[in-house]
Formats: C-alpha cells, structure tokens, sequence
C-alpha cells in the first residue's frame, strides 16, 4: 500500500509538519471525488484552501476509506537558542524520521510518493534518492505533482490541519476538535521529530 508525504509551514511560520499516509491509491482517489462531489470544489484540495466544516468532512472520508496517517511536527520554540536551520534542512529531517517510523509496520518495504512542489528538482531529486536508500533492496521512492496525486492531496489537508495546530492559528482550537476523535482511534498518529541539535 502506498505511502503518500507532504509537509505544511516553515521556519519563518513557526512551526513546520510532515504527514505520512498510507491509503491504497484506488482509495485516495474515491476519497478526492467524494469530497469534491459533496463540497462543489473543483481542481487541487489543497488544506489552506478548504473550510473547517469541509475539514470535518475530508477526516470522516478518511477514515472511511481506510486511511492511516503518521504526522511529524517540529516547531520554531523547539529549537536552540540561535540555532539556525534552512527550511530544507527542517524539510528533510521531518521526512526521514517518519519514513523511518512507517518502515516497521511495512516489513521494511514501501512504496513511497512524495510531493514534489517545494523545492528544486534537483534537491528533490537527492532527498529522493537519499530516501530510497533507507528501503533497499525492495521499497521504491518517487516524486508525484499534488495536482495529479489524489493521495499527495490527502497528505496535505493533514500536514496543513496540524500546521494549523502547531502554529496557533486562529483555526487551530476548532481544528483540535476536529482532529481529536481521530486521534483516539490511531487514525491519526503525532510524532513530535527533532532537527537540529535541539
């Protein structure tokens, strides 16, 4: 089953999350036609762009086809006092500390599909490779456009909904709410992940 990976923020935001979820492919996108069958949306969903009752929505659907997430959160208060760490750095940290936490639960193989909006090809193109080193001999690591990856699309609205959280935004009690029944159950799982030397 697939492993889809997305990340919300960045250091000048305060706070920077990554979420890992495996949902099968099929799934992810019987989900994305759901939601947007119900919400009218059209084009990418994308979790800065929805509202908190569409929020609501996408976690049910989430859980109703089957999809399991991990999230990753480090934010700007868990550093060292002048500690300085590029987005990218943070970026790559929060990744390969969850890719390692799925690893156990896949037998140390995965098919991972990372979103590959952020950054430069070519750096994305190391992390990737550097990724794919972790789940030799028999997991594979690729870059997928969010636009065409209904599962890249489902990582976002998670990693944002726990940006929102780690932020403090002014969303963020509501999304709390939101977040927490789902929580209880293991749908959702938060890691707090260490960059830098904090």
């Amino acid at each position: 089953m697939p492993i889809y990976f997305d990340e919300s923020g960045g250091i000048s935001a305060g706070a920077m999350t990554m979420a890992g979820v495996q949902i099968e492919a099929e799934n992810a996108q019987a989900l994305l036609q759901r939601f947007k069958d119900v919400t009218g949306l059209h084009g990418e969903m994308k979790g800065s762009r929805i509202s908190l009752v569409e929020r609501a929505l996408f976690f049910e659907l989430l859980e109703r086809f089957g999809g399991r997430a991990q999230i990753c959160v480090t934010r700007g208060s868990d550093r060292a006092p002048g500690e300085r760490l590029t987005d990218l750095q943070c970026y790559t940290a929060l990744l390969t500390q969850l890719v390692d936490r799925w690893l156990p639960e896949t037998g140390g193989c995965a098919a991972l599909v990372i979103d590959d909006g952020r950054y430069d090809p070519i750096v994305l193109g190391q992390v990737r490779a550097d990724i794919a080193a972790m789940i030799q001999p028999c997991g594979t690591a690729g870059l997928a456009d969010s636009k065409r990856s209904a599962g890249v699309q489902v990582a976002d609205v998670i990693a944002n909904s726990f940006y929102n959280i780690a932020a403090g935004s002014s969303r963020a009690h509501i999304v709390e709410r939101i977040v927490a029944p789902f929580l209880e159950s293991h749908v959702l799982r938060v890691m707090a992940c260490k960059v830098g030397v904090a």
